[in-house]
């Protein structure tokens, strides 16, 4: 039987610090990328496509510091900073941040906090798309024909599986060349 990986579960003050500013970098991101992404309405569901920026605190953090949690605790510090600051979907932004950071933590739960790959990392990207997706759905677009709903959700697992973790993966070894993140497992 395969049981979580024990250092996973121990966070050290360093990891809270370190996941901390991940998602209040991303916090702030949110914040800036908001208007972009609203002028991009002309897109139609093909703006979708760039809808793994809003998932990345769940994917870069745990890369970094692998610890059971990192995933939900980013996505949703990240989320509440993007509302303080004045975020256009105010108090929901802390409901997409728990419904995607938790989605991806479950995958790299399903996987004991052991495996790392690009497969797993795809699969959490994926996992939180969907649950985005889904939120998004009935919050958003309840009212939309199946065609636009199949569009949007297409472009999102389109971000989702492919341009997220590529993304996330290129920023974690920016980090690691930069000497960002020495002492930590990613």
């Amino acid at each position: 039987m395969t049981v979580i990986n024990r250092s996973a579960l121990t966070w050290r003050t360093r990891d809270i610090v370190v996941t901390a500013v991940i998602a209040v970098a991303f916090g702030v991101f949110f914040w800036a990328f908001g208007p972009v992404w609203s002028a991009l309405t002309w897109l139609g569901p093909l703006q979708n496509i760039l809808y793994g920026a809003w998932l990345l605190p769940a994917i870069v953090a745990p890369l970094v510091v692998r610890k059971a949690g990192a995933a939900l605790f980013a996505e949703v510090v990240a989320a509440g900073l993007s509302a303080l600051l004045g975020s256009q979907w105010s108090i929901d932004t802390l409901l997409s941040g728990v419904v995607q950071g938790g989605a991806a933590e479950l995958v790299f739960l399903a996987f004991m906090y052991r495996n790392w790959s690009l497969p797993v990392v795809a699969a959490a990207s994926l996992a939180a798309s969907a649950a985005a997706f889904v939120h998004d759905w009935l919050v958003y677009y309840a009212t939309y024909d199946a065609a636009a709903l199949a569009g949007i959700g297409g472009f999102m697992a389109i971000s989702g599986i492919v341009i997220l973790p590529l993304v996330a993966v290129a920023l974690v070894r920016a980090l690691r060349r930069s000497g960002a993140i020495e002492g930590f497992p990613a």
